[in-house]
């Protein structure tokens, strides 16, 4: 939660520094990003033409009035212990990534952090502080990627999951054509190819021969090129 708070105080403060006054405030930006970044409706230039006199303290809990529902939305479709194992593998991930990531720039300031030293400056101080400065922005990094995450992810219900498994399994059935392995429509006879009319249906009790007569010896009508002895032959 204090993750949470802290990106969304970090956020608001861009647009609206503190101990500004109102004529400093970009809200507009602030309200976009909310909804671009974090999938966040809030109507902050409705609030304030509604109640003009507003502070900034005011605006910045209703952001984070709004956060705070939205991730207990979350929580409730999934469960509070389904969605907080979620949220550590999701910062497992995210440390890992970046201490990595941390690690490679250490040693890429390790390597020429002497060079400090025709400026007149103590090298390992700077490296100190450098290090550290990269410290702290691997930390603010890991934090706006989770909170980021936990913030955007969709959940789908039961519902949901349902409805996308029989749209799932329609579009299949609908694409699936069965056919010899061997067969060419190119070498195929016209009678097994060309559609049939409302006129050529069958009546209901006569069975139809799709194939026509063809010798043992003869190419097989599916198209594979092989004798119809050595191929549909075989089944007859």
């Amino acid at each position: 939660m204090s993750l949470r708070r802290g990106v969304f105080e970090e956020l608001f403060r861009l647009h609206v520094p503190a101990e500004s006054v109102e004529e400093q405030w970009d809200i507009p930006a602030l309200q976009a990003a909310l909804v671009a970044e974090w999938q966040l409706d809030v109507p902050l230039m409705d609030m304030l033409k509604a109640e003009p006199d507003l502070s900034d303290e005011d605006l910045l809990d209703r952001v984070q009035k709004t956060a705070e529902e939205a991730y207990d939305i979350k929580i409730a479709v999934v469960g509070k212990e389904s969605f907080a194992s979620f949220e550590r593998s999701v910062m497992l991930q995210s440390v890992d990534t970046h201490w990595r990531e941390h690690l490679a720039a250490l040693d890429h300031l390790r390597q020429g952090i002497h060079l400090r030293g025709y400026a007149q400056k103590n090298p390992k101080q700077e490296y100190k502080r450098e290090a550290f400065a990269l410290f702290a922005q691997m930390l603010d990094m890991i934090r706006n990627d989770v909170v980021r995450v936990v913030m955007t992810v969709h959940i789908q219900s039961q519902e949901e999951i349902a409805a996308a498994g029989q749209q799932l399994a329609q579009s299949h059935l609908e694409n699936v054509h069965y056919q010899h392995a061997d067969f060419n429509p190119a070498l195929a006879p016209e009678e097994l190819l060309a559609p049939v009319s409302g006129d050529d249906k069958p009546r209901a009790g006569t069975v139809v021969n799709a194939l026509p007569k063809v010798g043992r010896n003869d190419p097989c009508p599916c198209g594979s090129g092989k004798k119809y002895k050595q191929c549909h032959g075989k089944l007859a």
